[in-house]
């Protein structure tokens, strides 16, 4: 009897022991033990015939196995055929998977439970990359023009009734994407293959597959992407939900995982919403850290790097304490800058931007503002109407009537299925909605405020502008810009005036070498070579098989960062720009000789040029993602050039950059003296003025502007005067100090009562000046029309005496 018990209990143990524990011992939970998530993965592990084992319903492989090499093969055969869970029955991993988040094999694992998220993932933008293709493609001569229909890979969109979102938003959307068809296309195709030097020497414009695929395309969710500090992710799903951290090494407690090695995750365990508690080194937190997002997000427009405050730089100070340079973050150097004030409020970018705007809705997106379905004023409002006053569609009005008219959007007091998952906050007063239609889940209604619950476990109680403004909190220069200039919260983005700075990187000289022995990664091929375990070739550490020829140098001309340009975004409104994709483009070919030489393509019959085209560099509207409390002055944009699209200094400083320049030595009238001289700076053949420069006073175009959407473009004549106030001084120092009695007059007075003329004295007599003038005026007017009244009435009365 003794025997049987024996044999009974150590089979139950047998049968209920976690045998991947054997190896990795101390191995962090994926969640918390008494998650709901934790509770269903053991719940399905159970049905499976394996309860306590977790790790499988994720990572597959054999529960039996009692070593490596048999325990990462296979599946459990019930994960074959199905299983039943709350979602209905559900295959579970096909095969042993190392990265479970990986997208050729998360509808097996990550979309047991998230089947939305992972149905709509080869939509995002993330996956297709199609705004890098396109942006790139158009600075190499507009190869595609403005179709956005190439992708990474061929995708389709999601069938209209699977797609996500509330009926309100999915008729918003189809409403949208007949407005600009051209970025929201049903399918897109594969990016065509690198060219062979042989090709690129017929055509040198081919080249620019040669630098998407080795330098542009790197980030996709669909490849673990470059191996440099900074840079370290997983795939897919865990690209965003495993943290990693910037140096790459494991910190957790599984002893098989090297700690001396990089490339491997922080810590075995999700990160995600407010409920997801990540505990590593004493330090418990939640939510997704911002430099998660920056992983990616620290090129092209920069939004990850600028939300924390970081502008690149050419240098490498200061130096650390052993007196070594600034180490390289993302391959670049950084100075700091004010971050946005988001981000110094405690706030992660999950806390504004939706499932949405991240995973996507199932609908194919050509650039990052076709997706984004989030305005500053779903949360604060305007001076006029509280958020939930505004209609759908307010500051998003990519038709053209701007500001956008209509109902009130109100709230909601109920979240789509989809977004169900992790925190859920209870509604008060009702969930704000987007300015697209969908409830914001984090973000209600209390009375007359807004509660914004972040990730990080804050809620923020904000105050609307309407209310601020009712009980007269806001400040003088917000009352004159936002309630006495309606124009500026009309036709203007808010981050137009909040966002201080932004990261402006002039001329973008590439450099594609086919001379040259060395190869490089292409990450598009990579991505397409996963194998039945969903790893990539770079994640299978097979890249050496995908190498392609030429060798890629990217340099800039200049860097700054204050007092952005301005143009109009595809949504209609006034908004910061920045240069885009300026390309310049050289292309060395086998026998190591100039193809292209600082080669600016021209686009023919586009953005007001004719037959012989634009220049094919782009200034691109953006929101820069560095918003402050405190706005740029008046004077940044009404006497700044460079705000109104003329330059730096209207292009003054810059030297014609079309001509060669030789510094040696030199005759009075500029010839060289020596035989044998360098050029010190080579000639941009097409450019004749600034790269600041995108817009001459007389209103024609000098580059692109914004070429995604339909309506961006350049302030036109009508309101580049309205911004430009230039001179204003004039207008009173032409008379002063004595070409005019009065003011003469004044002067004096003020000479002897030893007045001091400092800023605020100063604006103080203009702003008298304006109310006495605007008076003087007034009265004059009503005199006269008077006199005209009552002086033939008295006339008349005068007569009738008589």
């Amino acid at each position: 009897m003794r025997v049987i018990l024996i044999l009974f209990f150590s089979f139950f143990l047998v049968s209920y022991a976690n045998n991947c524990l054997k190896c990795h011992k101390g191995i962090e939970p994926i969640r918390e033990l008494d998650s709901e998530m934790m509770k269903e993965i053991l719940e399905i592990s159970k049905k499976v015939g394996y309860p306590g084992n977790d790790c499988i319903v994720c990572h597959g492989g054999n529960p039996e196995a009692e070593d490596k090499e048999n325990a990462h093969k296979g599946t459990v055969e019930v994960f074959l055929q199905g299983v039943k869970t709350e979602h209905g029955i559900k295959k579970g991993p096909q095969n042993f998977y190392p990265d479970p988040g990986s997208p050729w094999i998360n509808q097996y694992t990550c979309g047991i439970c998230h089947q939305e998220q992972v149905r709509t993932q080869f939509t995002s933008l993330m996956f297709t990359e199609a705004g890098k293709i396109q942006g790139s493609l158009w600075g190499f001569g507009g190869i595609n023009g403005y179709q956005h229909d190439i992708g990474n890979y061929a995708v389709k969109t999601v069938d209209l009734h699977k797609t996500l979102g509330t009926k309100i938003y999915k008729e918003y959307m189809q409403k949208l994407k007949k407005l600009e068809p051209q970025v929201f296309p049903e399918k897109m195709k594969g990016l065509p293959a690198a060219p062979t030097a042989e090709e690129v020497e017929k055509n040198p414009q081919l080249a620019v597959y040669t630098y998407l695929r080795q330098e542009c395309l790197r980030c996709h969710t669909g490849v673990k992407g470059r191996s440099k500090r900074g840079d370290y992710r997983g795939l897919g799903c865990s690209s965003c939900h495993i943290p990693y951290s910037n140096e790459g090494f494991y910190e957790g407690n599984d002893p098989t995982i090297p700690k001396d090695e990089r490339g491997h995750m922080l810590v075995h365990t999700i990160q995600g919403t407010r409920d997801a508690k990540v505990k590593i080194n004493g330090i418990e937190y939640s939510g997704i850290p911002v430099e998660t997002c920056t992983t990616c997000h620290d090129r092209g427009k920069r939004i990850g790097t600028s939300f924390q405050g970081l502008m690149e730089t050419a240098y490498f100070s200061p130096f650390l304490e052993d007196g070594s340079p600034q180490p390289k973050l993302h391959t670049k150097h950084y100075i700091h800058l004010k971050p946005d004030i988001h981000l110094k409020k405690g706030m992660v970018c999950q806390d504004c931007h939706t499932s949405i705007d991240v995973h996507s809705d199932g609908t194919l997106t050509g650039t990052t503002l076709a997706p984004v379905e989030i305005e500053c004023q779903d949360c604060h409002g305007t001076p006029d109407k509280y958020p939930w006053e505004l209609p759908i569609g307010y500051s998003d009005e990519f038709g053209g009537n701007v500001p956008a008219k209509g109902k009130p959007r109100g709230v909601s007091f109920s979240i789509p299925e989809y977004m169900e998952k992790g925190e859920k906050y209870p509604p008060k007063d009702g969930y704000l909605l987007t300015a697209r239609g969908n409830p914001f889940g984090n973000v209600v209604r209390d009375g007359d405020e807004v509660i914004v619950h972040t990730a990080g476990g804050k809620d923020i109680r904000l105050k609307p502008l309407k209310k601020l403004k009712e009980k007269g909190k806001l400040k003088k220069e917000a009352q004159v810009a936002m309630v006495q200039i309606k124009n500026h919260i009309n036709k203007m983005e808010c981050y137009t005036c909040h966002s201080t700075w932004a990261p402006q990187c002039y001329g973008c000289h590439i450099k594609i070498d086919y001379s040259k022995p060395v190869k490089h990664p292409d990450w598009v091929s990579i991505g397409n070579d996963h194998d039945s375990s969903g790893l990539t070739a770079d994640a299978r550490g097979e890249i050496k098989k995908h190498l392609i020829e030429g060798n890629i140098v990217e340099t800039r001309s200049y860097l700054r960062w204050e007092n952005p340009p301005l143009a109009v975004n595809g949504e209609n409104r006034i908004s910061p720009a920045v240069p885009g994709c300026q390309t310049t483009v050289t292309v060395i070919g086998k026998d190591g000789k100039p193809l292209l030489l600082n080669h600016i393509f021209r686009i023919p019959n586009v953005e007001g040029a004719g037959e012989k085209g634009q220049l094919a560099i782009d200034i691109s509207p953006i929101q820069p993602h560095t918003v402050q409390k405190e706005s740029r002055s008046c004077e940044s944009c009404h006497t700044n050039p460079v705000a109104m699209g003329y330059g730096i200094e209207r292009g003054k400083i810059y030297e014609n950059p079309s001509k060669p320049y030789v510094v040696e030595l030199t005759t009075p009238d500029g010839k060289i003296i020596p035989k044998k001289y360098k050029t010190q700076i080579n000639s941009i053949k097409n450019l004749e003025y600034d790269w600041s420069r995108f817009v001459s006073e007389d209103g024609t175009q000098l580059q692109t502007v914004g070429h995604h959407f339909k309506n961006s473009r350049p302030l036109n004549n009508k309101e580049r005067a309205k911004l430009d106030r230039r001179g204003v001084c004039l207008s009173c120092h032409q008379t002063m100090p004595d070409r005019d009695i009065a003011v003469s007059l004044m002067v004096h007075v003020g000479e002897i009562a030893d007045i001091d003329i400092d800023n605020d004295m100063h604006r103080f007599i203009l702003h008298k000046l304006i109310i006495m003038g605007a008076w003087v005026q007034v009265l004059i007017v009503a005199g006269i029309s008077l006199f005209i009244i009552i002086f033939p009435l008295w006339k008349k009365l005068k007569r009738g005496k008589k």
